[in-house]
């Protein structure tokens, strides 16, 4: 009974977070002719009832006409 117990109380703690992502979270402009590209991953706390970002990165990207 008390693996039982364990064993669910395990599963529990296992299934109260999860993380998705990384998602786009914001795009904006440089200024100098390029864009800010921020992502981060969507953790959710099930015991809590929240929802959080974690793990944020920042990219630049350079924009360029073709000829």
């Amino acid at each position: 009974m008390k693996l039982k117990i364990t064993a669910l109380s395990l599963l529990a703690v296992l299934a109260g977070c999860t993380t998705a992502g990384p998602y786009v979270t914001n795009i904006s402009s440089d200024g100098r002719n390029g864009l800010n590209i921020e992502k981060c991953a969507v953790k959710m706390n099930a015991f809590m009832g929240t929802v959080s970002t974690a793990e944020c990165t920042t990219q630049n990207l350079q924009l360029s006409r073709s000829n």
